[in-house]
Order: C-alpha cells, then structure tokens, then sequence
C-alpha cells in the first residue's frame, strides 16, 4: 500500500511539475534597449559627476586647510588654534552634511533616481507581468542583477517579448 501511494504521489508530482511554465528575463538587455531609460540613466551619472566632484571640493579644501594647521599648529596662538580648528571641524561637518544629501538614504540622488528610473522599470515589470500572464508563466526570473540563475536556456528568455509589449522593436 505505501508503493502504491508513492508511486502516485511521483507520478502526480512530476505530472504537476512538468506542467508548470517557467520563464526568465535579462532586465539590463530590456532596459538597455529602452531609449527613454538611457535618456534617464545618462542624466542621472551627469547629476552624480557633478556632486561628487562638489563633495570632493570641499574635502579637497579641508584636507588643505587641515595640513596648513598641522604645519603651523606650534607657531599660534591658543585663541588662533581654537579659532581655526572650528573652522576646520565645521568644514568638516559641512562636507558629511553634503555627502549625506546628495547621496544618503534619503538624498538627492535616490529622490533623483526614483524620478528618473522607477517608473521606466516599473514599466518593464508591468510588461513582463502582461507577457508572463497571457502566455501562462508561473515564475519569471530575472538573470541580471546578481541574480542566483545559475543556468538557463535561451528558449526560455522572454526578454524580446517584453520589449514588444512595451512598444519597441527588437534588434
């Protein structure tokens, strides 16, 4: 009797397993094929530049400020001394007060990118949504983004057709 309900439990499971439909997507080709995200991409990197070149300004400035300090540190005056290591630690304070608002958790550039990118990925996933519901797709794995898809056969990459269901042609 348990052969027999072993046998069915296999038999069944691989009946069950083998009716599933998986798929796989490569969101970095999607997206790279999507103008409007390269549009966003390449204004959100410029914004980046910019900022990090203003932060590294500033650390620039209190690096310079802090070795004329050390040089000079004996030849002061204590009121000078106090004076200038104010000044140095304000410096400092308003370089990692830059730093965290243009790139904190909460900075600009997250506000920034979620302006720019997420509503085009959302877009992309709203697509693959659409594509893996009309075709019957039980899983959809995405191989970019260090995903864990170790293996998977081209056949099952649906990439194309979400990007033909967003409204770009394929290369």
């Amino acid at each position: 009797m348990k052969a027999l309900v072993l046998v069915l439990v296999l038999v069944f499971g691989t009946a069950f397993a083998n009716s599933q439909k998986y798929a796989y997507i490569d969101s970095d080709y999607i997206l790279a094929n999507v103008p409007a995200y390269t549009d966003a991409k390449e204004k959100l990197d410029k914004l980046a530049d910019r900022w990090t070149k203003e932060i590294e300004k500033r650390y620039e400035v209190l690096l310079m400020k802090k070795e004329n300090f050390a040089r000079e540190e004996v030849l002061l005056p204590s009121e000078e001394k106090k004076k200038r290591k104010v000044e140095i630690e304000t410096l400092e304070l308003e370089a990692m007060q830059m730093q965290k608002l243009r790139f904190g958790v909460s900075g600009d550039y997250f506000q920034k990118r979620q302006e720019l990118i997420k509503p085009i990925q959302d877009e992309v996933y709203d697509a693959m949504q659409d594509v893996a519901s009309k075709r019957n797709y039980i899983f959809v794995f995405d191989k970019a983004n260090q995903s864990n898809l170790v293996y998977a056969d081209s056949k099952y990459d649906i990439s194309n057709k979400v990007l033909k269901e967003m409204g770009f042609s394929v290369k």
